[in-house]
């Protein structure tokens, strides 16, 4: 794996296990932007929960890259069904730290 690679991952784990676990705990930050595009707390805090285990994904994806590929697919999915939910809502402007996430996770599908 490439240094801009294993920066990239390292960079991914780090914003997923942060967002992940806010939303996974039930803080009121990390649930602010979901209920602003009305996704019920509940489903939020198991999105959170899947995105914090993903997020460990990418970190054993360091080690053994073939391990990479499964959360990362995950959370790009994940980012794509949150910028459908905000276009939905009609706050497509904050969708865009989704996108830049999609984006972020695509140029890393490419690298590993």
């Amino acid at each position: 794996m490439t240094t801009n690679a294993t920066i990239l991952l390292a960079f991914l784990a780090v914003v997923f296990v942060v967002s992940g676990l806010s939303k996974a705990s039930g803080n009121e930050k990390g649930l602010s932007g979901t209920r602003d595009v009305n996704v019920k707390d509940g489903i939020a805090r198991v999105i959170g929960l899947f995105e914090a285990l993903f997020a460990l994904g990418l970190i054993l994806g360091l080690k053994w890259t073939w391990m990479a590929y499964f959360p990362l697919l995950g959370l790009w999915f994940f980012m794509a069904g949150a910028i459908f939910v905000h276009f939905k809502a009609g706050k497509a402007k904050t969708a865009f730290p989704a996108f830049f996430l999609l984006t972020l996770i695509s140029i890393a599908l490419v690298l590993i």
